[in-house]
């Protein structure tokens, strides 16, 4: 079981022991508090695996807080506990690249689950489904990069990538070799998805790695997915695209090709609603390498697993 490091970031000593109290259940969590902003910036630099980040702090803010997160060179992930609930402060949230929204009345309930899905990759809202909806329609696409540590850790992460995505109604496309999307099925199938349904209905395509990059192919495959998507009655359907040329890429040297695609998913990434998760092996020592910190540049969001 590894361990996750969480950095709790609230001005008010009795909410903050609350949160810290409820993450201290778990013993997979390593805590770390701050009380203002400045404090979180530096304990951020000490790379914690997520943030429970508060908007109304003294000094410098939430917001500002995130912002200057995402600057990071490995910035972690997000999620943000707060009294404000109003659909605007949500989707600023959320637009700034985190992964989670709790309400403060509702930390009892939300905050593991939240916790959870972010870790994970996946967006938690507190609140309603009409204000669920609003944010999926409004937040923009994600392109995150995921560090797998081995085979068997990068093929779970992918079943579970495209299990969630079409057990929520949204669609999915997978760019690997036939091999493994042959172990995705199965792995699938184990995990409660029809695959062959979501085939025979269009919400979920597969395409061979080991042919030559086509934009224009995946850019149709995912018009025509995000199309079979809306037909079963899915609003705002959002492609979720797993790609592993550009990884295979940088663990065989070729750093600039594999950048190359990553600013061509950013492209796609401007003209389509997708989540873009791309597998790469354990840096091993490359962390400061210029191409390291470029590829992960590139990206909405930075993960180990």
């Amino acid at each position: 079981m590894s361990v996750r490091n969480i950095l709790v970031v609230d001005d008010f000593d009795q909410f903050r022991q609350f949160l810290v109290s409820t993450l201290q259940e778990k013993a997979e969590f390593e805590i770390t508090e701050a009380s203002n902003g400045l404090e979180a910036l530096q304990k951020a630099e000490e790379q914690p695996d997520l943030v429970l980040l508060d908007i109304s702090l003294p000094g410098l803010n939430g917001i500002e807080v995130a912002r200057r997160l995402r600057r990071l060179a490995i910035p972690p992930k997000i999620v943000f506990v707060s009294q404000e609930f109003s659909s605007e402060v949500v989707v600023e949230a959320l637009d700034l690249g985190a992964l989670g929204y709790v309400h403060k009345l509702r930390a009892g309930s939300d905050l593991l689950p939240a916790i959870e899905a972010a870790l994970e990759g996946r967006r938690f809202v507190s609140g309603d489904l009409e204000i669920g909806q609003y944010i999926d329609a409004q937040t923009p696409p994600r392109h995150e990069i995921l560090f797998c540590s081995d085979p068997v850790t990068l093929r779970n992460a992918l079943a579970d990538f495209v299990a969630d995505a079409l057990k929520s109604g949204n669609p999915a496309l997978v760019r690997v070799t036939k091999s493994c999307e042959s172990s995705l099925r199965v792995e699938l199938r184990g995990r409660g998805v029809a695959i062959e349904a979501a085939t025979k209905r269009g919400t979920y395509e597969f395409l061979d790695v080991e042919e030559p990059p086509d934009p224009t192919r995946v850019s149709d495959a995912i018009r025509r997915l995000s199309e079979a998507a809306s037909q079963t009655g899915k609003k705002h359907p959002r492609v979720a695209f797993w790609g592993e040329l550009a990884g295979r890429m940088w663990a065989d040297g070729n750093t600039d090709e594999a950048i190359r695609l990553e600013q061509l998913a950013n492209e796609l990434a401007k003209h389509h609603d997708i989540d873009i998760l791309c597998p790469y092996p354990l840096p091993h020592g490359r962390q400061d390498d210029p191409g390291f910190k470029s590829i992960c540049a590139e990206h909405s969001a930075v993960s180990f697993r």
